[in-house]
């Protein structure tokens, strides 16, 4: 949402600066500038980089225009999750979280989170995680270290869309100034004529410069600075699993994991101390619930 309001801010600043200088509008509409400027960067995108990559880039800068998923709330539920999973583990043993992380779509624990299930890549880093600690064998500091390459492998994945965005705006500038050179030949070969059609030559030659400037600094540019602030929260969400696992496969109680997990969460949408107890709370009388319906039931 804000970077629809920030692009808007971009443009309609610009063009209401030019206006109010008296300029017109129409010799900013040059179709042939925008066709090569932007032609040519979505070339050097294709060229330098493979289809996953640029699958990537699109669902990106589509992302780019929605709403961050890691609220605050997401957090909270996330670890109230996760204390559930770990405090099963606790009572019934490793083992009996087998038929949770085997199938998680299918599992009572998880389906209770929709938020936390659609995100496939922390449910798969989730799970792995709790199968190599079940299969045992592993020690934590091993599991530990597997974790940070698997949090690397994935963040590397995660900015290659953010790097060849860059590499995009990059080349506008550059690309504005083959627009305008191309209006120049354009203009010397019109040398001769009405000075008012030269006039419009020039401008159209000019307008690609400052397309391609614009482009890079005022569009392109930003999206790829918003896509690496999305690539860094995915990363410190998955910090927070990584450390609240890690801390439970150590020996800390349930309780006590999520309380370190949430001390990783970043600052402005870490959940209160009191709001994941409660959180926690809630899901510790959920449990007992079920577990006195299910003599009852049977």
């Amino acid at each position: 949402m804000f970077s629809i309001i920030g692009i808007v801010v971009v443009f309609g600043c610009i063009a209401g600066g030019y206006l109010m200088e008296h300029g017109n509008i129409k010799v900013l509409l040059q179709p042939a500038e925008l066709l090569i400027i932007g032609g040519a960067a979505v070339g050097t995108v294709l060229i330098s980089n493979p289809i996953h990559t640029l699958k990537k880039i699109i669902s990106g800068v589509i992302g780019v225009f929605g709403s961050s998923k890691y609220s605050t709330e997401h957090y909270t539920n996330s670890l109230k999750m996760m204390y559930e999973l770990l405090q099963k583990a606790r009572k019934e043993g490793l083992v009996a979280l087998e038929t949770d992380i085997e199938e998680p779509d299918k599992s009572p624990l998880f389906s209770k989170y929709e938020g936390f299930v659609k995100d496939h890549h922390a449910v798969d880093f989730v799970c792995d995680t709790m199968r190599m600690a079940v299969s045992g064998g592993v020690e934590v500091f091993d599991l530990d270290q597997m974790l940070e390459a698997d949090m690397d492998v994935h963040h590397h994945g995660a900015s290659e869309p953010v790097t060849s965005l860059s590499t995009m705006a990059d080349s506008l500038p550059g690309l504005g100034i083959v627009a305008a050179v191309l209006g120049v030949v354009i203009t010397m070969s019109a040398m001769g004529g009405p000075p008012e059609e030269i006039g419009k030559k020039v401008a159209a030659a000019l307008v690609g410069t400052f397309l391609g400037i614009l482009l890079c600094y005022g569009l392109v540019g930003p999206l790829a600075s918003r896509m690496g602030k999305m690539a860094e929260e995915e990363h410190a969400f998955l910090m927070v699993l990584r450390v609240t696992m890690i801390a439970f496969l150590k020996g800390v109680a349930p309780i006590m994991a999520v309380e370190i997990g949430r001390r990783t969460v970043p600052g402005h949408v870490r959940p209160s101390f009191k709001a994941v107890e409660e959180a926690c709370r809630g899901a510790r009388n959920e449990a007992g619930t079920a577990a006195a319906a299910a003599p009852a039931a049977g």
